[in-house]
């Protein structure tokens, strides 16, 4: 084989190489959604938890690690909610976003769930997502860090920044209105996955395990938590796709009330992302099932 065969032979995959589009990569959905829609057809954004898997166990692959290392940019969670990140040593840029939006303490019952699922963050609720002015400080910053690895495409990321935080104002203003003026103002679910949500709109969430999904109820807070149905006529209660629904299912059956899914948003189903639903989509969904269940006007 003569020496200009062997460079026609190489040419293409070196071509190939340099057209390759960077990669980024986010931990949480919340974060894939943002850095996908800012950056657009600029990079190649991947979520790392694979679609259906719980984000508080989940835990990496040797071929998922060497995927992440290659990212340019790597955006996690942060406030203790991926036990994997500790200990990986990432060779490009990685950020923790928990330091660039305002975060919560735990109310002092959860705390015991908290320190089991996330060590050292254990007084720290992770769940930031789900207020959306976290998620327009989140936006902000995920710009930021693309313009400044890509300044080329810096145009790019400031327009698609501005209308996915439209966005955000938009759906901000749709759940004060919607969740202004209720009759109730509890809503039970398996997992508090949402104090963000209940803080930023004036109500409460008593939740069967705290911030751990894998925690199972006691005795104690399961009548509790009949009770307070009972008391004042709750008819909905709510589980999720990552934990199992055993225990609310029979709060249900023994209160005689109706049970619904509530997406909590750290990742999504398979058949969600089949359909291609986007944190705005499942953020109305779940607004349109807490009015209903507070019976908001």
């Amino acid at each position: 084989m003569t020496a200009a065969s062997i460079f026609i032979l190489f040419m293409p995959l070196s071509a190939k190489e340099s057209t390759q589009k960077p990669t980024v990569a986010a931990s949480t959905f919340s974060l894939y959604d943002i850095s996908k829609y800012i950056a657009g057809e600029s990079a190649e954004v991947f979520m790392i938890l694979p679609f259906g898997v719980d984000a508080h166990s989940y835990e990496l692959t040797p071929k998922e690690m060497i995927k992440i290392n290659k990212s340019a940019l790597v955006l996690y969670n942060g406030a203790g909610l991926e036990p994997w990140i500790k200990g990986f040593s990432f060779k490009n840029r990685a950020v923790d976003m928990s330091k660039h939006v305002e975060l919560r303490e735990l109310e002092s019952d959860h705390e015991h769930n908290h320190k089991d699922t996330h060590n050292s963050h254990h007084n720290i609720d992770p769940h930031y997502w789900q207020d959306p002015l976290n998620m327009i400080k989140a936006a902000e910053h995920i710009a930021k860090e693309l313009a400044e690895l890509f300044p080329k495409n810096r145009d790019l990321y400031m327009k698609n920044r501005d209308s996915y935080i439209d966005m955000l104002k938009k759906l901000d203003a749709d759940y004060k209105k919607s969740l202004s003026s209720c009759k109730l103002d509890t809503i039970i679910v398996n997992h508090d996955a949402f104090s963000y949500l209940a803080h930023r709109y004036g109500f409460h969430v008593e939740a069967l395990s705290g911030l751990s999904p894998e925690a199972e109820p006691s005795a104690k807070n399961m009548m509790k938590i009949i009770e307070h149905v009972k008391e004042h006529k709750v008819g909905t209660l709510f589980f999720e796709s990552f934990a199992s629904d055993r225990a609310i299912k029979s709060i249900a059956k023994e209160a005689k009330v109706k049970v619904d899914m509530l997406q909590p948003l750290g990742n999504i189903t398979a058949d969600e992302a089949k359909a291609n639903l986007s944190y705005e989509d499942i953020m109305r969904k779940n607004l349109q099932k807490i009015s209903q269940t507070l019976e908001c006007k």
